[in-house]
């Protein structure tokens, strides 16, 4: 069994998602994002390398309120389908929020449907503590 390293990107490491595989994002990266994302100091990616190829990220944007402290709000993870099930989404979780007290975040947290058992088993795993009110998401389709 391999290696698998996980780590934080920063602007110089675009190159890192030359090699990444099926299903670790949701759409193919593009370059023009990808430079304007890790350029931007309050928007985070750690990725797992299983070798030279990315089979896992979790996504994040640091934010300040103008009332509540700094927090983090963790956008979303994504293992490929063949190294699900080993410890990598446990990690990538992990590895954001130490980044996140490292930053000074008071609080981190992500939504996901609940018909999600994976992710919530995933959230739960690393410590996340499930809300009892629910939410309801609205998108507005802007073009």
């Amino acid at each position: 069994m391999s290696t698998i390293d996980v780590s934080m990107l920063g602007p110089g490491d675009a190159a890192v998602l030359d090699n990444v595989a099926d299903d670790v994002f949701d759409f193919d990266v593009r370059a023009d994002s990808l430079s304007a994302f890790l350029a931007d100091p309050n928007s985070l990616l750690a990725v797992a390398r299983d070798g030279n190829t990315v089979v896992g990220m979790t996504s994040a944007l640091l934010y300040v309120h103008p009332d509540k402290p700094l927090q983090m709000f963790i956008n979303e993870v994504g293992v490929a389908g063949p190294w699900r099930r080993r410890g990598i989404g446990k990690a990538l979780v992990t590895r954001m929020l130490d980044e996140a007290r490292t930053r000074g975040c008071e609080e981190a947290w992500i939504a996901t449907e609940t018909s999600n058992d994976a992710a919530r088993a995933l959230y739960t795993a690393t410590g996340g503590i499930e809300d009892d009110e629910r939410a309801v998401v609205y998108t507005w389709r802007l073009r």
